[in-house]
């Protein structure tokens, strides 16, 4: 089980069969998603059940429920984090947050995926690669980002855009497969004499 562990929690990525992957620990992370779930907003609760799911857990990590995630202890919040209504994560392989990370409602990081070849992805061959996301990504409602993806600090993913590929900081990024659209410059700041409250 050590050695399962150790590829489950590399930044490397991984080929394996999943149901060689003990059940508990999946099972662990589905009672605390659900406990999660079920809870009144009561952040001071929510929070110390965060601590037991999350591998790491910045006290500002913000959580709105509904969330699922696979196993939790591969999710490592780094600052500042809020994720939105009725996000996933499947942290078959580490997924980093960045201080400033922004999930909007319905958002998807997948570490995981399938064996493309039909007989072994019934067999439950399965792939893995980690997700970064550094310091003040905001990824857009009902985006997907894919395994293996970094997406650079301070960059903004469209609403519903796919992620495959890496993306460079400081950039607006959208589209399926997404692509980057342009910097993000000093003219993108709201100007305060504009903001009502």
């Amino acid at each position: 089980m050590d050695e399962i562990m150790e590829h489950l929690k590399s930044m490397q990525g991984y080929v394996g069969v999943n149901p060689n992957i003990p059940n508990e620990w999946k099972e662990n992370a589905q009672k605390l998603c659900w406990e999660y779930n079920q809870t009144p907003p009561d952040w001071q609760r929510r929070a110390e059940l965060l601590k037991q799911l999350l591998g790491t857990c910045d006290p500002l990590t913000f959580i709105e429920p509904s969330f699922r995630c696979d196993y939790g202890f591969n999710i490592h919040t780094h600052g500042l984090t809020v994720i939105n209504y009725n996000c996933v994560i499947l942290d078959t392989s580490p997924v980093n947050l960045g201080a400033g990370v922004f999930l909007a409602p319905g958002v998807c990081l997948a570490c995981a995926g399938h064996a493309l070849d039909p007989e072994q992805r019934a067999q439950g061959v399965g792939t893995s690669k980690p997700i970064t996301l550094e310091d003040g990504v905001w990824i857009g409602a009902n985006a997907v980002v894919c395994g293996g993806v970094t997406i650079g600090q301070g960059s903004v993913i469209g609403a519903g855009s796919v992620v495959t590929r890496d993306i460079p900081a400081g950039v607006v990024a959208a589209g399926v497969p997404c692509r980057v659209i342009r910097p993000i410059t000093e003219a993108d700041r709201i100007d305060p004499a504009q903001m009502a409250f």
